[in-house]
């Protein structure tokens, strides 16, 4: 039992790491392309301004919602393993 626990407590970890790397990284992307967005179509104004209000709007999309995925996925995967292992 004390395996196991340590086994899920180490894989909770990970997944942790990777979605926070994930995260910086998805949301360093999302600027570049703010940015080069901006430089392409030669828009006048603020620059920050529109970048920040881009990623205000991408902070609440569904796309920075599906990185959750990392968390949900290994469980899912782990449940069905151990279901189709001891029942089929």
């Amino acid at each position: 039992m004390f395996g196991a626990m340590r086994l899920f407590l180490g894989l909770l970890v990970v997944q942790t790491i990777a979605y926070f790397a994930l995260s910086l990284y998805s949301r360093r992307v999302r600027r570049q392309k703010l940015e080069t967005w901006w430089e392409e179509k030669g828009k006048t104004g603020n620059k920050e301004a529109f970048v920040e209000r881009g990623l205000h709007v991408y902070d609440n999309s569904f796309r920075r919602k599906l990185i959750l995925g990392v968390y949900i996925v290994p469980w899912v995967a782990i449940a069905a393993l151990i279901y189709v292992v001891n029942y089929m």
